[in-house]
């Protein structure tokens, strides 16, 4: 496989940072985009580029291109808005990428019924921009991040790409089925490799503080009590970071065996394990147990989740393999040296 130059978006994230990483190791020349916003600690983003080679006084002025301390050119980076529409297009031309990845958007469930502009702003506006892009500077295939919150509440288990999904219950989820249908139509008018893929819950080293493994982490490990919403009658389809990785690597690179521009891929584990159980297994790997605060179901959210990979199976070789209990630990460890616990 020839190295590419590939344009990766939400590089500070937790998905982009490990997808940066992978494509490096494999000898591709990646450029990171990322706005660095304040939705989360701005600190561990700044730790993800900082393990890149990018320091925080260079990453935190805009629109500067800055090479990596570790990678040298092979690896830039540009604190940059996706809906900038002067300098992205600017950005397309100087490097001509054979390849994108849109990891970027603005991200939870809960927070966009706090914030609903900041997801039209990123989702929407900024996901046209990536389109345009692409359109204009003749990018041949464009990976981006869907979401599993398109299915919404659907009873319907597990989840299948054909389903219909035009009854969200959240504007996250609405801004990710909005993602779809441009990417459709940029596919349909301009001849646009368009590959979406519905991630389901992502964990592991370097995840972000306001998903469950991390909250629950942390307070354990500080021996304060857990809210466990819905009573605990929840269930996803966790999993794991690496897992993951290979297979966004596997869409950005490896050849569709049909030719077809157009494709909506699950990329989950397809074993959903209950809430209860997940929290089990964190106490588990630490050692410790902690009060559980029962709480009713939160505004947004869904009952479960639950993904049927097989079509990105045989469309990718896509390989989910790590066990629950191996992720979890592997985050705990990450959890106690990142923050000397």
């Amino acid at each position: 496989m020839s190295s590419q130059t590939i344009l990766v978006t939400g590089a500070a994230g937790f998905i982009g940072f490990h997808l940066c990483e992978r494509l490096l190791k494999q000898g591709h020349r990646v450029v990171g985009l990322d706005n660095i916003n304040d939705y989360y600690n701005v600190e561990l983003k700044y730790g993800r580029l900082k393990e890149l080679g990018i320091h925080r006084s260079d990453a935190e002025h805009f629109d500067s291109i800055i090479s990596s301390d570790i990678y040298g050119d092979q690896f830039q980076f540009i604190r940059l808005n996706l809906e900038d529409r002067k300098a992205l297009p600017i950005l397309f031309k100087t490097y001509q990428f054979e390849s994108v990845c849109n990891l970027a958007a603005q991200a939870g469930v809960r927070y966009s019924i706090e914030n609903p502009e900041a997801y039209i702003d990123s989702n929407v506006s900024g996901f046209l921009n990536i389109l345009e892009c692409c359109r204009h500077h003749k990018v041949p295939r464009l990976v981006y991040a869907s979401s599993s919150s398109v299915y919404g509440n659907s009873e319907a288990v597990p989840f299948e790409e054909t389903a219909v999904v035009d009854q969200p219950i959240s504007l996250y989820a609405a801004t990710k089925k909005s993602n779809e249908l441009m990417a459709h139509t940029y596919s349909h008018l301009y001849n646009i490799e368009t590959i979406g893929l519905r991630f389901f819950t992502v964990y592991g080293p370097w995840g972000r503080p306001d998903m469950a493994l991390f909250l629950f982490t942390e307070a354990i490990l500080n021996n304060q009590p857990i809210k466990v919403f819905n009573e605990g009658n929840l269930s996803r389809d966790f999993t794991y970071i690496d897992d993951i990785i290979e297979g966004v690597e596997n869409t950005l690179l490896k050849t569709f065996k049909e030719k077809e521009l157009y494709k909506l891929y699950n990329i989950g584990n397809s074993q959903p394990v209950q809430l209860l159980d997940f929290i089990e297994a964190i106490e588990k790997s630490t050692g410790k147990t902690t009060e559980r605060i029962m709480m009713p179901m939160q505004a947004g959210d869904v009952n479960q989740t639950w993904a049927n990979v097989e079509h990105l199976k045989t469309d990718y070789d896509y390989q989910p393999s790590t066990p629950l209990e191996t992720g979890v630990e592997a985050f705990v460890d990450w959890y106690k040296t990142y923050y000397n616990k």
